[in-house]
């Protein structure tokens, strides 16, 4: 999601990501449901048993993202799968959204490990549920993927982000993941109500989902460049060009 020897350069963790003063990266987030996150996770975090621990969470949310893209899949022979479907994303929610929180209430963290495996899932958990979207009767297959494929693009965006300038900041506007799984819901309750509005598109059917999934894709590419161009003219005056 680098006779002359060339020598690898020596990866450094990016969290907490070694600048050459030796600061640890700053995260930041604005998305619409981050206050209530903040305020609610704790709370979950500490009333859960002593013997559940942080890869608990994490092993739940992988095995609620395999059951979504099962679900979705599922919805070509039952169009009631997608109750279980939005079942799954409040699982898939809590067990993505609390592992970290947990660790950092119990104040038992491995920001590294923490750090490679969260992202690592995420890549796992975004494939999944764009290729169940894509193989379900909702969703062109072509627009799953392109959903997937952006994401992972700004996905590198960060981290490379997080290398260069200490700061990670997965905040692409006002819409994070939790604000999708609720989208998600949404869509998966119209839709189910008979909002699909199927219509042909380049020869294919095609219906609200994938409306929301082209501008989806659309809307991360713009956002990837952007965000891209005021990174460069930043280097740039951190680093200006020799003459």
């Amino acid at each position: 999601m680098p006779a002359t020897t060339i020598r690898p350069p020596t990866p450094a963790p990016p969290q907490p990501a070694q600048q050459p003063g030796g600061g640890k990266h700053q995260r930041t987030s604005e998305f619409v449901l981050s206050a209530f996150e903040k305020a609610v996770l704790p709370r979950l975090a500490a009333a859960l048993p002593k013997w559940v621990k942080p890869d608990h969470l994490t092993v739940l949310g992988l095995l609620a993202s395999t059951g979504i893209a099962v679900a979705y899949m599922l919805t070509n022979h039952d169009p009631r799968w997608l109750w279980a479907v939005s079942a799954l994303l409040v699982v898939q929610w809590f067990g993505d959204s609390l592992d970290g929180t947990l660790a950092r209430v119990r104040k038992a963290e491995r920001p590294r490990y923490g750090y490679y495996l969260d992202h690592l899932t995420d890549a796992y958990s975004t494939l999944a549920i764009g290729l169940g979207l894509g193989f379900s009767p909702y969703m062109l297959l072509s627009v799953g993927l392109a959903i997937v494929v952006a994401y992972l693009i700004l996905s590198v965006n960060v981290y490379l982000e997080t290398h260069v300038f200490a700061e990670f900041s997965f905040s692409y506007g006002r819409l994070g993941p939790t604000e999708v799984r609720v989208l998600l819901i949404l869509l998966n309750t119209a839709v189910f109500f008979g909002a699909a509005m199927p219509f042909d598109l380049l020869g294919s059917g095609a219906t609200v989902f994938d409306v929301f999934g082209i501008a989806a894709a659309l809307a991360m590419l713009g956002l990837l460049l952007a965000r891209a161009a005021g990174n460069l003219r930043r280097l740039a005056k951190l680093e200006p060009p020799r003459a």
